[in-house]
């Protein structure tokens, strides 16, 4: 059945309310505009701005014709971080796929996925600068990488044209599930929606805290370690660990550092 897309979504509104647009570094403020008009379209209210170059101005709320109230509410960051703090799910979008691999989505797939965790709690479709793009650095934050298959002799989108294409295929997802019960591509949905998943800050103090232990044990040298960060982010991104879990392990590391000592067992 095709969904009357003029339809409401009151069972799928609190949703749509925890999926973030996160820009990083725009340069050109009526893009912010313009994403917030396509995001207001379909149904999305929040928006997290990282570092962008000016915000507000003129040019943004002007191409945002009427979603100035998007532009009014947007959180402004001064790093991913702060940006995606309290997220159970981050997905990087891309207009090229990249030499280092990550579980990839199309924007249907993103969809599914978005709404899928949001019946729990935020998530994030993160936006990187129209000029470059996401780093290896923030898709390191990333569970998945959104990749719009675009005609590969000319493949980079305006990142406003992106996020209609995204925010589009979100909108069409939900009145098609309606109130449906519904599951991920990989049939994880159902265990997953039970567990109290560690957030994109937690596993950042994680990672920060891992890193200086690989340093601090002689395990990794520090001006070298870039590619071993990676792939331990993507091994644990994939892990999906909950609060419990990286507790666990962040005492591990404690103990790896000699912040914790055999006898402290002993009566």
């Amino acid at each position: 059945m095709t969904p009357d897309e003029d339809s409401p979504l009151p069972e799928t509104d609190a949703r749509l309310g925890r999926i973030r647009f996160v820009l990083t570094e725009t340069s050109l403020s009526g893009n912010i505009g313009a994403v917030a008009r396509a995001m207001k379209n379909m149904g999305l209210s929040r928006m997290e701005l990282v570092r962008p170059r000016r915000f507000p101005d003129a040019d943004a709320v002007a191409r945002a014709s009427g979603a100035d109230n998007l532009l009014s509410a947007a959180g402004v960051h001064d790093d991913l971080a702060s940006a995606l703090a309290g997220c159970r799910l981050v997905v990087g979008s891309s207009a090229r796929l990249r030499s280092v691999q990550w579980p990839q989505l199309d924007p249907q797939q993103c969809a599914r996925t978005l709404l899928d965790e949001a019946a729990q709690g935020d998530v994030a479709l993160v936006f990187g600068r129209e000029s470059s793009g996401l780093t290896n650095d923030e898709l390191g934050t990333c569970h998945y990488l959104a990749h719009i298959p675009s005609d590969p002799a000319f493949s980079s989108l305006n990142i406003a044209a992106a996020a209609q294409v995204f925010a589009y295929e979100i909108r069409r997802t939900a009145l098609e599930r309606g109130a449906s019960p519904s599951s991920t591509q990989n049939g994880q949905h159902d265990s997953l929606e039970l567990l109290d998943l560690a957030t994109a800050d937690e596993m950042e103090g994680f990672y920060g805290h891992l890193a200086q232990t690989l340093t601090s044990t002689g395990f990794a040298d520090p001006e070298q370690s870039s590619k071993l960060q990676r792939r331990l982010r993507r091994l644990f991104n994939r892990a999906r660990p909950d609060r419990t879990e990286i507790n666990i392990l962040r005492g591990i590391l404690s103990a790896a550092q000699g912040r914790k000592h055999p006898d402290r067992f002993r009566r």
